[in-house]
């Protein structure tokens, strides 16, 4: 299967919390970005028709009906198997949402993070939880019912008793699907240079620790299942029929290309990225040289585990695969992080939570296949 990732990497209002190369930015900025865009893709020169498409970012349901339209009449292949817009609440209407579903739109992620309105504010999102299952109304009255909602645990004065709130609110919605992210620290987000710094600003002082965050992440795994969410990733939770397609092509080593600023693609045995900034996309541009960054040969070796054991299901337990990895797999199976079962190699719950020590085993072997 193979799929399109759009970036539209702008923003209302730049989260404390987020890390992605997006934000505010000049509106002539913005039209100038789409511009490039569109004319990125019209340079393409497709290797298959797609099935999925995504819009990402950034806050891509900002973009207007016309523009949104524009771009992907320039994706060969509709309609989509699946074609998803990343939203944020407080900015839906009926018009909005049928514009979407003219334009071949048929999923919605909501990028909701929190239903308590202390855990909102302290980030600089701006709606409530009562605007979000109005919105939710809306989507599904013009048509809209694959729905998924991205919650994120840790976040600035969470606490068990707002988490479960929020995981109340996913009962209540009774949404297909639904995203949960452990807030990431690191300097790519301001909340997260705070922490490192052990400053005081946008509530820093206020995020639980990671014992309480692995606490929260492990009640929505029970308390999500109790709603029929079946957790088929590790961050990704959905009904029987409602897995993100798009997003499962990124673990299962499927073929996608990526359009606009940092955008990713990995194709024909190659993985490369455009350049990360929103500004410097438009101005190579303009100047008619290519947006790529960089590219390097994919390493499916590698990426065939640490991909492919993100999933619950795991991945195939081939021997051949197996074998530059045997000791580093025989070690996380001891240490109660892998498992085999049915043929297949998998994490275990406890494996989960420590992936990151999991994943490090498959990348760069040393010759003697032990790391």
């Amino acid at each position: 299967m193979s799929g399109v990732y759009i970036s539209y990497p702008f923003c209302a209002q730049k989260c404390t919390y987020c890390n992605f190369a997006s934000g505010v930015y000049p509106a002539r900025l913005v039209e100038d970005y789409l511009d490039a865009l569109a004319g990125e893709l019209d340079a393409t020169e497709w290797p298959w028709k797609p099935e999925t498409v995504y819009l990402g970012g950034g806050t891509p349901s900002r973009i207007d009906p016309v523009s949104l339209g524009r771009l992907l009449s320039r994706v060969p292949g509709p309609p989509w198997r699946e074609a998803t817009v990343e939203a944020a609440p407080g900015s839906i209407s009926a018009a909005l949402a049928d514009a979407w579903v003219e334009a071949g739109i048929n999923r919605v992620s909501l990028g909701v993070q929190s239903f308590a309105e202390a855990e909102l504010r302290g980030t600089g999102r701006r709606h409530t939880a009562p605007v979000v299952r109005d919105e939710i109304s809306t989507l599904r009255s013009q048509g809209l019912h694959n729905i998924s909602i991205d919650l994120i645990a840790g976040l600035p004065r969470q606490t068990a008793a707002s988490w479960r709130a929020s995981l109340d609110w996913i009962g209540r919605l009774d949404v297909p699907h639904v995203s949960v992210y452990m807030l990431e620290v690191d300097e790519d987000s301001r909340l997260g240079l705070e922490i490192l710094s052990s400053g005081q600003r946008y509530s820093a002082a206020d995020v639980p620790d990671e014992a309480a965050i692995a606490d929260f992440y492990e009640e929505a795994v029970d308390r999500l299942d109790s709603f029929g969410l079946r957790r088929y990733e590790i961050s990704n939770f959905a009904r029987s029929g409602f897995e993100s397609i798009h997003n499962l092509k990124y673990w299962r080593l499927e073929p996608y290309l990526g359009f606009g600023a940092d955008a990713h693609s990995c194709c024909g045995g190659l993985r490369w990225q455009n350049v990360e900034s929103a500004a410097a996309y438009v101005e190579r541009f303009k100047r008619g040289v290519p947006v790529l960054a960089g590219s390097a040969p994919a390493t499916p070796a590698e990426e065939y585990f640490f991909l492919g054991l993100r999933q619950m299901a795991g991945v195939e337990a081939e021997a051949e695969k197996i074998a530059p990895f045997r000791e580093g797999v025989a070690r996380l199976v001891e240490e109660g992080l892998l498992e085999f079962a049915g043929g297949r190699i998998r994490l275990t719950r406890r494996g989960v939570l420590l992936s990151n020590e999991v994943f490090v085993e498959f990348i760069e072997p040393c010759p003697k296949s032990s790391i």
